[in-house]
């Protein structure tokens, strides 16, 4: 399934309906901070979950109770519609 990269004024629009998501890299990106490490490992379960239903894979690191998260889709050359739908719905779980 292809999708189509979004124009610099379609992704300012969009972040727009996300306050807590911001670019980097030329990525979306949102950094979590949670109690402790359970809490964090156990909102990577449940994104990975979520991005499998998705078929669209996050990029992530995670630091004891911190959590990053990048989405872009690789196949587009930069952020689709895709990742704007899968940042909404990580927002969701919290």
């Amino acid at each position: 399934m292809s999708a189509e990269k979004l124009s610099a004024a379609a992704i300012e629009e969009r972040l727009a309906a996300l306050p807590d998501w911001a670019l980097d890299q030329h990525k979306l990106y949102r950094h979590f901070v949670f109690e402790n490490f359970v809490e964090a490992f156990g909102f990577i379960s449940q994104v990975a979950l979520l991005a499998e239903t998705m078929n669209h894979h996050p990029q992530w690191s995670n630091n004891y109770n911190r959590v990053e998260i990048y989405l872009t889709t690789h196949d587009a050359g930069g952020i689709t519609a895709r990742d704007f739908t899968l940042a909404g719905r990580i927002d969701s779980l919290l």
